[in-house]
């Protein structure tokens, strides 16, 4: 049985692909399985994965979104540490050891990740203070912006089993509500070191397909709220309940002026909602809806 159980899932990216795959198969530290889940693909991505078919471990299946091709990975996963890789960033030199000697030091903490480089149109950029990396409990101060990203992170497979895994009616910030339902239970880790390349820009990307990305983010805390409001505490509960709120008037302000009465109507059923600080079930499932 490997260590580590490394996914990429991957949809028409055949010229990002190779850079990604051979980011795994470079790394020093020889115990894990290279998991390759493609997505549908109708590119020239089949042939990528052709070059490397003895050192990888393929999935195909239809076209279904990032949340079902890595839950497609993770039924196939064999490791008790799981690594995600997308399959237009790279991993650095060095990873999975940095991994692996945190997880010996830290062998309570089962989620954690590395620092990371990124790159936005072949240029290094630096992150703003906000999406800085935070340690311990870091549910709250993640509302209001993903801090955990998945071509950095390291969990182990029980939390799948704990938590769930992706959220496949969710287009996109399927990992925003995953690292939301995990961090509220658990501490996260962090390693100092940048282990990883982001790269961005690109016109493929979810942030460019999908209008009003903060409704994914608004269903996943309503979600939260949802599921487990009644055990919250209430810095948390308060916390997850402004956040949405604040989430859904920016909402309001671009729906508004793209009259889209419909959706404004049950923006503000939802206001009321969460203005009752209740916990009792609510259909948010319009927030999906194109």
């Amino acid at each position: 049985m490997p260590f580590f159980s490394v996914i990429i899932p991957v949809y028409n990216r055949a010229a990002m692909l190779e850079r990604a795959i051979r980011s795994v198969l470079s790394q020093d530290f020889s115990d894990y399985e290279l998991i390759v889940v493609d997505d549908g693909s109708t590119d020239h991505t089949s042939g990528v994965i052709d070059t490397y078919r003895e050192k990888i471990i393929l999935i195909r299946q239809k076209n279904s979104g990032v949340s079902a091709a890595r839950n497609a990975g993770l039924r196939h996963v064999r490791a008790p540490w799981i690594l995600f890789l997308d399959s237009d960033d790279e991993y650095l030199p060095g990873k999975f050891g940095a991994h692996f000697e945190f997880i010996v030091k830290n062998p309570s903490i089962l989620l954690h990740q590395t620092e990371e480089l990124w790159v936005r149109r072949g240029r290094r950029v630096n992150p703003m203070n906000k999406h800085r990396k935070l340690a311990g409990d870091i549910f709250i101060p993640s509302l209001k912006l993903c801090l955990v990203s998945p071509s950095c992170v390291c969990m182990h497979r029980d939390l799948f089993l704990r938590y769930g895994m992706f959220d496949e009616s969710l287009p996109a910030c399927e990992d925003y509500d995953l690292w939301l339902r995990i961090s509220l239970r658990e501490k996260i880790g962090l390693i100092p070191g940048a282990f990883t390349v982001k790269y961005g820009g690109h016109p493929d990307q979810l942030s460019h397909r999908y209008w009003g990305m903060d409704r994914f983010r608004v269903y996943a805390i309503c979600k939260i709220l949802s599921l487990y409001g009644d055990t919250m505490s209430w810095a948390e509960r308060t916390a997850a309940i402004e956040v949405a709120k604040s989430k859904c008037r920016i909402l309001l302000t671009g729906s508004r002026k793209r009259e889209r009465s419909e959706f404004v109507a049950k923006l503000e059923g939802l206001i009321e909602w969460l203005d009752c600080d209740s916990c009792s079930n609510k259909d948010f499932s319009f927030l999906l809806q194109e």
